[in-house]
């Protein structure tokens, strides 16, 4: 594997990349937690046909944020192979393919949740709209889930990637490496044991985390190559 020079260009692209992945955390947790999550409720089509009817801005803007998330996500699985690809070209074409992948599941999950918006625009045409609606709505969150089967194998590729590279601590290789693994379990369990989901739901905050810090270290990387160095020197 190729030593790590830290040039300029180097530096602006860590440092793009950084801005980009902190869009697709503030997107993609506030389509989730904020906008989008308090409107659905899996179990009640009626109640969840109700909330969104009585605000459509905010389910709308729910759509825009997952958008906006697959178009920085498809940035950043670009850039950073561009990052990584000197260094480690084999897994960063493997860790560009597979979160190309996920970004394009999600994106194609968003028809999912059009159609349940149509439906529930449309329920005093179709009586059954709201209980339709929510099996779309359902299917959304499966298909979600199946990007982030793939965003799980990208993550552990990454973790991989940055262990060995040197351009960044191993801490934030070992980080992304357990967030791909809580994907991966999180998704399993929602695809092949649904009962299992709600009590795992809690480890996605280490995702969190390691993706945030990971996000800051890129944000605040500096052109500094010396410190490159000396931690390639004293890893072992």
């Amino acid at each position: 594997m190729q030593q790590p020079q830290m040039t300029p260009a180097l530096v602006r692209d860590v440092r793009f990349a950084g801005l980009l992945y902190l869009a697709i955390i503030i997107a993609g947790l506030s389509a989730e937690l904020l906008l989008r999550g308090p409107l659905i409720d899996l179990e009640d089509a009626r109640a969840t046909a109700t909330a969104i009817q009585t605000a459509p801005g905010k389910f709308r803007l729910a759509v825009a944020a997952d958008l906006v998330m697959a178009i920085c996500d498809a940035g950043l699985a670009i850039l950073l192979f561009l990052i990584f690809r000197a260094m480690a070209p084999e897994l960063a074409l493997g860790a560009m393919v597979f979160r190309l992948i996920q970004t394009v599941l999600i994106a194609v999950s968003l028809m999912s949740l059009l159609t349940g918006w149509l439906l529930v625009s449309r329920a005093d045409m179709l009586a059954d709209a709201p209980k339709l609606a929510l099996v779309f709505f359902d299917l959304h969150a499966h298909g979600y889930d199946l990007g982030l089967v793939f965003f799980g194998v990208n993550s552990l590729i990454m973790g991989a990637m940055i262990w060995r590279s040197g351009l960044f601590a191993r801490v934030f290789g070992a980080g992304l490496a357990i967030a791909g693994l809580v994907y991966l379990v999180g998704s399993g369990l929602r695809f092949f044991a649904p009962e299992l989901a709600s009590a795992f739901a809690p480890a996605y905050a280490l995702t969190i985390v390691a993706e945030t810090a990971f996000c800051l270290r890129l944000l605040l990387q500096s052109g500094d190559g010396h410190k490159v160095a000396q931690r390639r020197k004293i890893a072992p």
